[in-house]
């Protein structure tokens, strides 16, 4: 039995316009949806972070540029449930395995449903501050809690569920999801993760004591971090490394997994561990 044709009535286009290349790549394929009468919206990320009208008969996203558009869009369209292609125009992708030639090809597969869909988690990120919420956001990689000052330490209280699971001095906290397990965790010595897991990675950043390790815990586990008083520098919360919150002496951050996940299609030619093996040159040889 043959599987039916997707119908696609409409395309969202982001691209990053920083990307020398985003400019023609659009025309290209707004062409190719207008000779096959399909509408079209197209928006130039990072202007559009709280202005993007998503209308509802949008079938599929093509998101433009490199792993950080990817965020951005994951963020704008994780609570939409539209499925993202991202094409590849920066220079080290981990989350964008389509390249730049391989975006009808990618786009035709979603069309004949052959291609699968990659669904990741997110994570939730909420400020309480004198037990009023003062902040809300999600994120496809991470957050951060960190200093704001040059070489400065934080001190941070540690729960998980309604466990105190440590005080940590330290440069800062991680809670990564499986996609960030190839991004800022994996800097700080994290460990990498399928991208499908379901599991959160709590890292401590460069920790005063050495035996602070990272913590690979079950998604449905929450997350707390309790800002201790007598700091001796600024304390930021940082979401993708793209968006920022600076943090107050008893706030409470709590990350636990986003009810709605980025939908991403992947590639025909490459999975994520061919990704990885490429990416990070496991080849066996010599590498700077």
């Amino acid at each position: 039995m043959n599987t039916p044709i997707k119908n696609i009535r409409r395309v969202l286009i982001l691209a990053n316009k920083q990307k020398k290349e985003a400019e023609m790549l659009v025309d290209e394929i707004t062409t190719y949806l207008v000779s096959r009468s399909i509408r079209h919206d197209t928006y130039w990320t990072f202007d559009v972070e709280h202005s993007l009208a998503i209308e509802a008969d949008t079938d599929i996203a093509i998101c433009l540029g490199g792993d950080g558009t990817v965020l951005a869009c994951a963020r704008l369209l994780h609570s939409h449930g539209i499925p993202i292609l991202a094409v590849n125009l920066g220079t080290f992708g981990f989350i964008t395995e389509v390249s730049k030639s391989e975006w009808k090809e990618a786009f035709e597969d979603f069309e004949q449903q052959r291609a699968e869909l990659s669904r990741r988690m997110m994570v939730r990120v909420t400020v309480t501050r004198n037990e009023n919420r003062v902040f809300q956001a999600h994120g496809l990689n991470e957050m951060a809690i960190s200093a704001s000052g040059i070489s400065k330490m934080v001190s941070l209280d540690l729960f998980i569920n309604q466990t105190n699971a440590g005080r940590f001095r330290s440069d800062g906290i991680i809670v990564s999801t499986p996609t960030g397990s190839t991004g800022y965790s994996l800097a700080a010595g994290g460990p990498i993760l399928d991208a499908d897991l379901d599991a959160l990675i709590v890292n401590p950043i460069c920790p005063f004591t050495l035996s602070n390790r990272p913590l690979v815990i079950a998604g449905e586990d929450v997350v707390r971090i309790v800002v201790l008083a007598g700091q001796r520098t600024g304390v930021n919360l940082t979401i993708d490394g793209q968006v920022f919150f600076a943090l107050q002496e008893q706030d409470v951050v709590t990350a636990e997994k986003s009810r709605s996940k980025a939908l991403l299609i992947t590639s025909p030619h490459r999975n994520y561990y061919e990704v990885i093996r490429d990416r990070l040159n496991w080849s066996g040889g010599m590498h700077a």
